[in-house]
């Protein structure tokens, strides 16, 4: 009878391919997006950076990386949604995988408060995803899980699962 894996090796390949997977996107680096995982859930990190300030009076995150911020959570849980079914059913190898990502198809945000300048966090609900499309829920927050700065909702044109 074949010996279980060690928690440490399956351990240490999920985060190895996690980090194929975010290395991929180069706009995650330029953004300094770090994605932090916990079992089968991922957090996303914006760290602070006094380039991510949109008006400089407030001063206050900028829309454009709020949103940017969203869509590569979104984006990125989907993704690992379709690498954790392959990596749980055996059937991804210890090769550099290729990743082709979601397409966005459209992506709503709702700015609920002022981006504080500080570090945020988000993390990303799949509502609903099938072979061609798949429904995203994204909440984020900065200092307090339960006072959100701003959510999006976005639709994706899933990659072929053949390729």
């Amino acid at each position: 009878m074949k010996q279980p894996e060690p928690v440490q090796i399956i351990k240490q390949r999920r985060d190895a391919t996690l980090q194929k997977l975010v290395s991929g996107v180069p706009y995650i680096q330029y953004l300094g997006i770090k994605i932090d995982r916990r079992g089968d859930e991922l957090t996303a990190v914006l760290p602070f950076a006094e380039r991510h300030i949109g008006n400089p009076m407030l001063p206050a995150l900028h829309g454009g990386v709020t949103a940017a911020f969203l869509e590569v959570t979104a984006i990125m849980e989907l993704s690992w949604a379709m690498i954790w079914e392959d990596m749980e059913a055996g059937k991804t190898t210890n090769d550099a995988p290729r990743f082709r990502l979601p397409k966005t198809i459209d992506f709503t945000v709702d700015y609920l408060r002022t981006g504080l300048p500080r570090d945020a966090y988000a993390r990303a609900r799949v509502n609903r995803s099938g072979r061609r499309y798949a429904s995203v829920h994204v909440e984020a927050w900065q200092d307090n899980r339960s006072r959100l700065f701003a959510q999006a909702t976005g639709h994706f044109l899933m990659p072929s699962r053949d390729d």
